[in-house]
């Protein structure tokens, strides 16, 4: 466990606090240290100059459905009340003995505390023409709408990648009108997390609605003509024509002004459970932290929405004298595939653990019953459910569809309620155990006000 280095800098009348980045991490912590503290004096850099906006919402974005005005998650009002001194500029440099920061520009600024919430990037192509005029990828609010223009004339594309990003590309793009092909690197889509069945779903609405897969295939190298993509050449010797080649393969945290000061990085830059660094008076928060859970003993990485507001809440209050521990929840991911809104909660991988018990509905017509776990399936429309319980605990679900029982599960699940008086019922009736664990849910979930979580969805 990480503990700063060094003292304090001494508690002045008006602190000031500097931030480095504009995410949710960023703005989570502005508004907490200003709960906290109504004097000090917040600045606010990044080299994004656009109003605090959701970055989930960009897959809206790009399908068309969302005006860039309705990507605004705060106010005008709400901003000004922060009374943040919002700098574009480009950080140089940290300078943590001085306490101070340099910016590309020359200028100093000096901190009381800093927090580094630079965020992660999207990785680059590491194939041949990974820089031609027309490869893209998605990093942020100016990439999502440069993809936008390049589509309006674009009548061919290519995307690449595994997850839940490149799929929002898939979506935005045949939502466009543009001929898309998706390939996948592997059999199936996203198999670190979805089942078969799960995989299944995605790839019969992607197909049917006129997406070309292809399976196990990667891209060997970009062709261009004159600096300008298109086309590409598939590690099966084949060409395929592109106007659009759109690369999601994964991201890497931002941490090159953290080592280049000197602070503890691994996979990313280690703090403790109070968000700080190896270094004093420096928070890091959001995609670019590795966290400390004091629980598990590990430092993970998340690169979640709510994990990151969490993180920067927590850093905000800290960075603002209180002394909070981040209470680390299990990794709740809401997005769309193929058109299909699904939240994922906890360990839902393929682990193989004789003590899992998984209960599945949907896409199903049959009862199954696997060696490494159980499965109950009972077809729904399109809606699909799937429960793993370990031990006395649910430790995580996906929830295709109807996400009535999305909050409830969560809670579940981070509270880590015991559900070892039912686990026998689920043992001994299987066709009866998804629905008593969804009375279970709906008996043992409330909201503030009393009332039952799981009535009504998210």
């Amino acid at each position: 466990m990480i503990a700063p280095s060094g003292p304090s800098s001494p508690r002045d009348t008006v602190r000031h606090h500097v931030i480095i980045g504009s995410g949710i991490a960023a703005l989570s912590a502005a508004e907490a240290i200003r709960e906290v503290d109504d004097v000090a004096h917040i600045t606010l850099i990044s080299d994004e100059d656009a109003p605090f906006y959701s970055r989930p919402a960009l897959a809206y974005r790009l399908t068309g459905e969302l005006a860039p005005d309705r990507l605004r998650i705060r106010s005008d009002a709400e901003t000004a009340r922060l009374r943040l001194d919002r700098l574009v500029a480009r950080v140089a440099a940290l300078l943590p003995e001085a306490h101070k920061i340099q910016l590309a520009d020359g200028r100093t600024l000096a901190y009381d505390t800093l927090l580094l919430a630079t965020g992660a990037a999207s990785i680059a192509p590491d194939f041949a023409g990974g820089t031609l005029d027309g490869v893209l990828r998605l990093d942020g609010l100016a990439d999502t709408e440069a993809m936008i223009a390049r589509a309006a004339t674009a009548k061919t594309a290519v995307v690449v990648g595994g997850g839940s990003t490149a799929l929002e590309l898939v979506d935005g793009l045949h939502a466009r009108g543009v001929a898309t092909h998706y390939l996948l690197r592997g059999e199936r889509y996203w198999s670190k997390i979805f089942d078969r069945v799960e995989s299944a779903i995605v790839e019969s609405r992607l197909t049917a609605a006129g997406v070309t897969l292809h399976r196990n295939t990667s891209i060997r190298e970009a062709l261009g003509t004159n600096g300008l993509l298109v086309g590409v050449r598939t590690n099966d010797g084949r060409t395929l024509a592109a106007d659009l080649l759109a690369v999601a393969i994964g991201v890497r945290p931002r941490t090159e002004l953290a080592r280049q000061a000197g602070l503890l990085v691994e996979r990313g830059i280690r703090t403790n459970e109070r968000l700080e660094t190896s270094h004093a008076d420096i928070f890091a928060a959001g995609d670019c932290a590795q966290v400390y859970d004091p629980v598990t003993r590990t430092a993970q990485l998340d690169t979640l929405w709510s994990s990151a507001l969490a993180q920067g809440r927590t850093a905000g209050y800290n960075m603002a004298g209180m002394h909070l521990v981040l209470r680390q929840r299990p990794a709740l991911n809401v997005t769309r595939v193929a058109g299909v809104t699904t939240t994922i909660i906890g360990a839902v991988g393929g682990a193989s653990d004789p003590d899992l018990l998984t209960l599945t509905r949907g896409q199903s017509e049959r009862w199954q019953l696997d060696p490494d776990a159980w499965s109950v399936g009972g077809s729904r429309r399109e809606d699909r459910l799937r429960v793993v319980v370990s031990g006395r605990s649910i430790v995580g679900a996906v929830v295709m569809g109807d996400q009535r029982v999305s909050v409830p599960l969560a809670h579940l699940i981070g509270e880590q309620v015991d559900i070892s008086e039912l686990r026998p019922l689920l043992e001994a009736a299987p066709e009866e155990a998804l629905d008593r664990l969804l009375a279970f849910c709906e008996a043992h979930v409330h909201d503030p006000h009393g009332h039952r979580a799981a009535s009504g969805g998210d």
